[in-house]
This record gives structure tokens, C-alpha cells and sequence, in this order.
């Protein structure tokens, strides 16, 4: 009977430090979310860029260099409606960020693309995130970087499957 209560009571501590230290993940998760937006929106304020906003930013970034998508690919990789992807296009042309450009196997596919001024924001932004990634990495061998791998892979596909 003892070692039955004792056993009960052993696995309610160890529920109870395991649902602590989700709690502890979760204010983690959050804190950092706001706070790489709060960096980057303080950044982008401060920059040559402060014409545009976070998502603008974000949407650069989702054009990308080289890859010249159509604005529904784009919208898509942002979780944006194409209404308002559209829309952000047209706001990222009008500032000189971004361009359309018919595709030149099929005329009737408009393409977006960044100009200089967008590829300049786009490494500068990707900079931003690579200190970001090298310094959340520094001093960890390569068991713990599989294992932050392993568990932002189960997060991104969390997110995949709720999006």
C-alpha cells in the first residue's frame, strides 16, 4: 500500500515538473518571438529602410533573391490571403523594393522580383538573422544543435499542420 502512494506520488511530482518546465518552454517561446520582432522592428525604425514595415520586411524576404515568385507562392509561404499579397506587392513596387515581370516561358504568369534596393534590405535582414542564429548556437556541440534541429523541425511541423 505504501509503495503504491509512493508511487502515486512520485508520478504526480514528476507531472508536475514536466507541466513547469512546459510552462517554462512556452513563456521561453513567446518571450523570444516578441522579442526577435521587437529587435527588428526597432532596427528597421532606425535603418534607411524605416519607409517600410515588418511584414513588408518579412515579404521581401519571402520574394527572395533569386527565386522570382508569383505573388500566390509568396502568399502562401507568408500564411497572406492573395488579396493581401497583392496588396503588399503593390505597396513593396511603389517604394522601390520590388518589381512584376511577365515569365518568359508563360506571358500570362506575372513574376515578382526584388530591385537593388530589395536585394540590399534582403542581406541585411539575412545578416541580422544569422548573428541571431550563430549566437542561439554558440557553445553547443553537435548533439545539441541535432537535438534544437529535431525539436524546431517537430515546431515547424506543428505549425504546417495547424496553418
Amino acid at each position: 500500500m505504501k509503495a503504491k502512494i509512493f508511487d502515486t506520488a512520485k508520478k504526480l511530482k514528476e507531472k508536475y515538473i514536466m507541466a513547469d518546465e512546459y510552462q517554462r518552454i512556452n513563456h521561453a517561446l513567446i518571450k523570444i518571438y516578441n522579442g526577435i520582432l521587437w529587435i527588428e522592428e526597432k532596427k528597421l525604425r532606425e535603418s534607411t529602410f524605416s519607409d517600410l514595415t515588418i511584414k513588408e520586411m518579412h515579404a521581401i524576404d519571402a520574394i527572395s533573391m533569386y527565386d522570382h515568385q508569383t505573388a500566390s507562392q509568396v502568399a502562401k509561404k507568408m500564411h497572406l490571403s492573395p488579396g493581401t499579397m497583392t496588396a503588399t506587392a503593390n505597396r513593396l513596387i511603389a517604394k522601390g523594393y520590388a518589381e512584376r515581370f511577365r515569365d518568359q516561358e508563360d506571358r500570362r504568369i506575372i513574376r515578382l522580383s526584388l530591385t537593388h534596393k530589395g536585394r540590399v534590405l534582403y542581406r541585411a535582414h539575412r545578416a541580422f538573422h544569422n548573428m541571431m542564429v550563430k549566437r542561439f548556437l554558440k557553445g553547443m556541440n553537435d548533439d545539441e544543435q541535432r537535438t534544437i534541429r529535431k525539436a524546431l523541425r517537430n515546431l515547424e511541423d506543428f505549425l504546417e499542420e495547424n496553418s
